[in-house]
């Protein structure tokens, strides 16, 4: 069984936490499966922003939630990432958006790359 969009957020930002990084909710989205959007900002301009992954992208199904790394780079601009977002949430507007401060770039997140 999935987790919901809310009890996972809610969940990860706690972790964040645990581990030493801020985490907060920018946007909250649909509590049930509102896709999420984790970005993670470096406090130096740059950042990194992970998404659902496509179901495409691994061969088991995870027994929750999977992410990837949205752009080919692995730090952009964070005007570039900011444009991301608004994008996405212009498709989804259910959409929930997390930022995380570390300037490590750790995400805390079971990546699909």
């Amino acid at each position: 069984m999935r987790l919901t969009s809310d009890f996972f957020v809610s969940a990860y930002i706690r972790r964040c936490g645990v581990e030493g990084a801020f985490a907060a909710l920018r946007r909250r989205g649909g509590a049930e499966a509102g896709a999420i959007f984790i970005l993670v900002d470096r406090l130096d301009g740059t950042g990194t922003l992970y998404g659902p992954a496509s179901q495409s992208a691994y061969e088991d199904r995870p027994s929750d939630r999977a992410f990837t790394r949205l752009h080919k780079a692995e730090v952009l601009p964070r005007e570039d990432i900011e444009a991301r977002i608004e994008k996405e949430i212009r498709f989804d507007p259910d959409c929930w958006i997390v930022e995380v401060e570390e300037r490590q770039g750790r995400h805390f997140l079971e990546t699909v790359i």
